[in-house]
């Protein structure tokens, strides 16, 4: 049995509204839920939230709510414990334990029905695989290239250049230190395993557990900020949606 849990909360400090915002005549997070309705491999979905607009949203597309806690739906709460406890109440609903869990956010709506296909058919043909997430190639966002400021206010290495590898090349050219793959949060196709264990999982995403295998996506995000929506507008007019 694989299921879907999507998560969204009312409050949002950089982005008020964002995942009930309209784009492209949608709402955000309309976007996501909609790609895993289209996924006849999932058999059950799920939406956390403690917002009654978007468990709305959810419903119209065959979601079931899931009344996410005051205390999981706070600035400052983790998606990890969100997940879990998502996937606790799923269990209790269904009887059982899904085999497979497709993770989503209401605020990341660069994903595709094919993109969720292709995470299943991975950790169906790789069983030690723990997961199967979207990334997308952001070169120019080379751990090489982060700063931090000192105590003084100057502008450091945010990773000290020691800590590299010594055959490492770094300089001014953005692909110099080969490709960077940010897992963009569109999608994790996850085992069930990684969610009753959450402490072995790898930070910072730690319900994606150890193994982790790519799903490529390209300038997928999830959305923070409202200048983000012109790079979101960009990939579902380039996906026809």
């Amino acid at each position: 049995m694989i299921c879907s849990l999507i998560l969204g909360r009312k409050g949002s400090v950089g982005f008020p509204g964002k995942n009930t915002h309209f784009i492209n005549g949608k709402p955000l997070s309309w976007y996501p839920m909609n790609a895993a309705s289209k996924c006849m491999r999932i058999s059950n979905h799920f939406i956390s939230t403690d917002d009654e607009d978007l468990a709305k949203i959810g419903m119209e597309l065959g979601f079931s709510h899931i009344v996410r806690p005051t205390e999981l739906a706070t600035s400052s709460a983790l998606g990890d414990d969100a997940y879990k406890h998502g996937f606790d109440q799923i269990c209790k609903e269904l009887g059982k334990k899904p085999e497979l869990l497709v993770l989503l956010f209401c605020n990341a709506p660069t994903v595709t029905p094919e993109m969720i296909n292709k995470g299943i058919e991975i950790l169906e043909s790789n069983p030690e695989a723990d997961s199967a997430v979207t990334v997308s190639k952001y070169n120019m966002f080379s751990p090489s290239r982060a700063r931090r400021l000192d105590n003084s206010g100057y502008l450091k290495p945010y990773i000290p250049f020691e800590k590299y590898d010594s055959s490492s090349s770094i300089n001014c050219d953005r692909d110099s230190q080969g490709d960077v793959w940010f897992a963009d949060v569109a999608v994790s196709v996850v085992r069930a395993k990684n969610l009753e264990d959450l402490d072995g999982g790898l930070l910072p995403q730690k319900w994606m557990g150890k193994k982790i295998m790519p799903i490529y996506n390209v300038a997928g995000l999830d959305i923070d900020y409202e200048w983000q929506l012109g790079q979101v507008k960009w990939w579902l007019d380039e996906h026809g949606r």
